[in-house]
C-alpha cells in the first residue's frame, strides 16, 4: 500500500489532532504501513499546550491530498466531506474513525469504518490500541487523553460514554499525569481568548452542517467568562456577517461556552433565526439567549437544529 495521510476536521480541535496521530502510529507499528499523521489547520492553543507538554510537534500542515502525491487517506474525529481536506472527492478514503453522525458521506470501494458513540475518537483509538496488543507510548497515551478530556470537558458532557472515565484513568496512569490536574490546565489553556481577533475566535472550533439545503456554521469556543466574550460582541457580530458572506453560510451559531460551571450562551445570526429559536425553545434578545447545561455541540446543538431545520 502506498503512503497513507491521516487526518482529523478543518479548524482541528484536541482530539482531531490526537486521534490522527495516535491511529498514524497504530497504522505504522501494528499494520506495518507508511502513514503520516497531518492536520488540516493550525492547532489552537489548547491543544498546542498538549501538544508542548508531551513534547510532540505540531502534524505539518496540508491543503491537498494529491498536492502531496497521495491517493489514500484515514479520517479520524469525521466523516462529513464538508469538513474535510479539500480534495477529499478526488481521493480514496480507505478508513475512517470516528464518534459522530454519518452525513455527505460515500465511497466507491469498501473501507473501513469504526465508529462508536463515546466522548472522542481518541477513545476508540486506545482500545484499537488494546485489541491489537499495543501499549501507546507516554506521549501518544497523553495526546489520546488530551482528546478525550477535550472532547468530554474532563468527563462532565453529556457525551460522554460509560467507558469513558476507565479509558481516562488508564491512558492518565500511561501518560504519568493526574487527571483533573492536567485536565483542567489544559482547558485552561484553551480559554484565552483576549488574544484572539473575532475572526479568530469564530474559527477556533468551527464546523459547517448541511441542514436541509441550508449551510449552518456552528462554532464553539470555551471560557470561564461568558459576560467577557459578549462584551465584543458587536465586532464579532462583523466577524460572523463576513464570514457567512464570503462562504455563502444561511446561519451562524456560535457556543459560548463557561467550561467552570457547564452552560452556554448562543450567540446566532442568519436567515433563519425562527428556526434556531424553536430548536432550543428560547426567543434570542440582541441576537443571543442563555442556554443552560449546554455544553456540547455535537449532543446538545447540532441534533436540536438538525431537527428543527427539518420540519
Amino acid at each position: 500500500m502506498s503512503k497513507l495521510l491521516v487526518f482529523g476536521h478543518q479548524n482541528p480541535d484536541t482530539d482531531a489532532i490526537a486521534s490522527s496521530y495516535g491511529w498514524a502510529y497504530l497504522e505504522r507499528e501494528a499494520f506495518g504501513r507508511d502513514a503520516e499523521s497531518v492536520a488540516l489547520g493550525t492547532p489552537n492553543e489548547e491543544t498546542a499546550f498538549a501538544l508542548n507538554y508531551f513534547g510532540v510537534t505540531a502534524p505539518r500542515v496540508v491543503e491537498s491530498a494529491k498536492a502531496e502525491g497521495v491517493a489514500q487517506v484515514i479520517l479520524t474525529d469525521h466523516n462529513e466531506f464538508q469538513q474535510s481536506i479539500s480534495d477529499i472527492k478526488e481521493v480514496e478514503v480507505v478508513a475512517v474513525v470516528d464518534h459522530h453522525r454519518v452525513a455527505n458521506f460515500e465511497t466507491a470501494n469498501p473501507l473501513y469504518m469504526r465508529l462508536e458513540p463515546v466522548g472522542s475518537a481518541s477513545s476508540i483509538v486506545y482500545r484499537a490500541f488494546k485489541e491489537n496488543g499495543l501499549t501507546p507510548p507516554k506521549e501518544v497515551a497523553g495526546l489520546l487523553l488530551s482528546g478525550l478530556i477535550s472532547d468530554t470537558l474532563l468527563l462532565k458532557s453529556p457525551t460522554t460514554h460509560a467507558s469513558d472515565p476507565q479509558v481516562a484513568r488508564e491512558l492518565a496512569e500511561l501518560a504519568g499525569v493526574n487527571l483533573e490536574e492536567y485536565g483542567l490546565a489544559m482547558l485552561k489553556a484553551g480559554t484565552n481568548l483576549a488574544s484572539k481577533t473575532a475572526d479568530e475566535l469564530i474559527d477556533i472550533d468551527a464546523k459547517t452542517f448541511e441542514l436541509n439545503g441550508n449551510a449552518v456554521r456552528v462554532a464553539q469556543v470555551n471560557t470561564v467568562d461568558i459576560a467577557e466574550v459578549l462584551e465584543r460582541q458587536a465586532e464579532i457580530e462583523a466577524a460572523i456577517e463576513a464570514a457567512s458572506k464570503e462562504n455563502d453560510y444561511s446561519d451562524f451559531v456560535l457556543m459560548i461556552t463557561d467550561i467552570v460551571n457547564s452552560n452556554s450562551e448562543i450567540l446566532a445570526l442568519g436567515r433563519n433565526m425562527d428556526k434556531v429559536e424553536a430548536a432550543f425553545n428560547f426567543k434570542l434578545e440582541n441576537n443571543h439567549a442563555f442556554l443552560a447545561g449546554a455544553v456540547s455541540r455535537k449532543k446538545q446543538v447540532v441534533p436540536q437544529l438538525t431537527e428543527s431545520f427539518g420540519n
